[in-house]
């Protein structure tokens, strides 16, 4: 059925005037609420309000006014039922076939800090959730049914249907359309339910701020799916790629896909791990990563220094790995790159000469990611039947509260090598031991069942590149339980070591760094990644 009557009542009014504009052009009658009705007056339109469409006023300061058979029946009547037409001729209804709405900010709302529990309450929309279940159940079939759009960014699509099928849209539109509102009014109802939920005051004041739990009792999470995945970590497993509703710039979800094949479970997993990596240096870096690992990091003052450098640490493990740099990529980092085999390459930008290079290497995946500085408001473990969740790792440690507890005192370059290991540490997995000199990785142990044993593996790692370790840095991202691994660092040449102590052996374990002639801080912070 054609479009001849719609209903507009928006909170976000992006839009919404020419989108009004078009519709009156195209012959549609226009319904509207509050001061979206008073902003498409102001642009000389013709609107009838739904008050004067219902017959009944705004009753309960506007809590209820669209709330009506006269809207609700106008949405929910089926278009392919005689009696349903009939029954709304006999009550004096007419069709309303298309819907725009969106809802009051309760999100928005609850986000100020000052937000009080009243103004929350306020914020709960019913009117608009209410018809838009309604137009969205009645989106109807190939007869005809309701038009619903929640998203500005949706208008043109309308009104490019219309205009290619005198005034009706496609039932795959209405119920693409349909969809997306389903996914809304669950996300909002969410958004209430987690808040609600939250509140440690089982009676909060209207006026008050009330406080609130750090994690509700209810947690609602949505997702959009951004692809489906070939496969996951092994063939014989599904996967696909969803991403948050909002992504933050500077978050791996905001990529861009310059050229190469589709990424894989993999591809993404190691790419973040690589991306996170790189971005929390503030000097120009390079991080390569293998199995969700680095393997190689090292500053640099141009991309290019950064590259070789990085690439020295693990040669071996960096064949078919993941590259990524926080600087833009020039024409002599992308030669050198491109010489290796990799599968993903990841920065803020690159130049022109620098895309054409890597345009001659047409299976590596070039991503683009903006620089940023958001962060995940939280991140997820599955585990059988439930989810573990906790705040990401972006503490910065602050250098002030660092305790040097031997009795030999840090140079000024040993607590630069120091520090940037103790940020290398922070992305390796669990046990990890980040052997560093000179603004670079020299030996990554990652991942043991003991710390001694990834003490072992780095100097080994180290040893097969070739690479000294006489006079390097080690960060361990938990305590030395004991003694043993911090002599295995020491035996491979380490003159200092940063860790976070706090183990009932701190006293041994200092005292045999004193013996060793070591340096050594105490953080006061560990870094687990499991």
């Amino acid at each position: 059925m054609k479009i001849q009557t719609a209903l507009l009542s928006v909170s976000d009014k992006t839009g919404i005037v020419d989108f009004a504009q078009a519709l009156a052009s195209r012959g549609v009658r226009l319904l509207s609420t509050g001061g979206t009705a008073k902003l498409l007056k102001e642009a000389g339109l013709s609107v009838t309000e739904v008050a004067e469409h219902t017959g009944s006023p705004e009753i309960l300061d506007g809590r209820v006014k669209t709330l009506h058979p006269k809207i609700h029946g106008g949405l929910l009547a089926r278009r392919d039922d005689a009696a349903h037409l009939k029954t709304l001729e006999e009550h004096g209804i007419s069709r309303i076939d298309l819907l725009a709405v969106n809802l009051y900010p309760f999100r928005e709302t609850i986000a100020k800090k000052d937000c009080s529990f009243g103004d929350a309450i306020e914020n709960i929309d019913i009117g608009g959730p209410a018809m838009l279940r309604a137009a969205a159940k009645n989106h109807g079939g190939p007869a005809g049914g309701v038009t619903v759009v929640i998203d500005p960014l949706d208008y043109s699509r309308i009104l490019a249907e219309m205009d290619a099928d005198e005034g009706r849209t496609s039932y795959a539109l209405r119920l693409e359309l349909a969809g997306k509102v389903y996914a809304h009014t669950a996300s909002y109802d969410g958004a209430i339910a987690s808040y609600l939920s939250s509140l440690t005051n089982p009676e909060p004041a209207a006026e008050s701020t009330p406080e609130r739990e750090e994690w509700p009792q209810v947690l609602s999470l949505q997702l959009h799916q951004s692809q489906a995945l070939r496969y996951g970590e092994n063939p014989h497993q599904s996967a696909a790629f969803y991403k948050d509703q909002e992504v933050g710039r500077g978050l791996l979800g905001n990529y861009q896909q310059l050229q190469g094949k589709e990424l894989s479970y993999n591809n993404i997993a190691d790419a973040d791990a690589a991306w996170e990596c790189v971005r929390s240096f503030d000097n120009g870096a390079c991080v390569i990563v293998k199995h969700s690992n680095p393997c190689g990091v090292a500053l640099g003052d141009t991309p290019l220094a950064a590259y070789q450098q990085a690439l020295k640490t693990d040669p071996t493990s960096a064949f078919g790995g993941i590259i990524a740099l926080n600087r833009t990529v020039d024409a002599a980092a992308a030669t050198a790159i491109s010489a290796q085999f990799l599968e993903v390459l990841l920065a803020p930008s690159y130049s022109p000469e620098a895309l054409d290079i890597l345009a001659q290497k047409k299976n590596v995946r070039v991503l683009v990611v903006p620089d940023g500085q958001s962060h995940n408001d939280f991140n997820v473990k599955r585990v059988g039947g439930g989810w573990l969740v906790q705040t990401p790792d972006t503490y910065r440690d602050a250098v002030e509260n660092f305790k040097v507890v031997s009795e030999k005192q840090p140079t000024e370059q040993q607590l630069q090598d120091m520090l940037f290991a103790w940020n290398v540490a922070k992305y390796v997995k669990s046990n990890a031991i980040v052997f560093t000199a000179g603004g670079m990785t020299l030996g990554v142990g990652a991942g043991q069942m003991s710390r001694v044993d990834s003490a072992r593996i780095a100097s080994i790692k180290a040893s097969n590149a070739g690479l000294t370790l006489q006079g390097s840095a080690v960060a361990s991202d938990a305590f030395f339980p004991f003694r043993d691994g911090l002599d295995v660092v020491a035996d491979a040449g380490a003159t200092c070591v940063i860790q976070p102590g706090g183990s009932i052996r701190d006293d041994e374990v200092i005292a045999a760094a004193n013996e060793r002639g070591i340096v050594m801080i105490f953080t006061g912070t560990r870094h687990f990644y499991h």
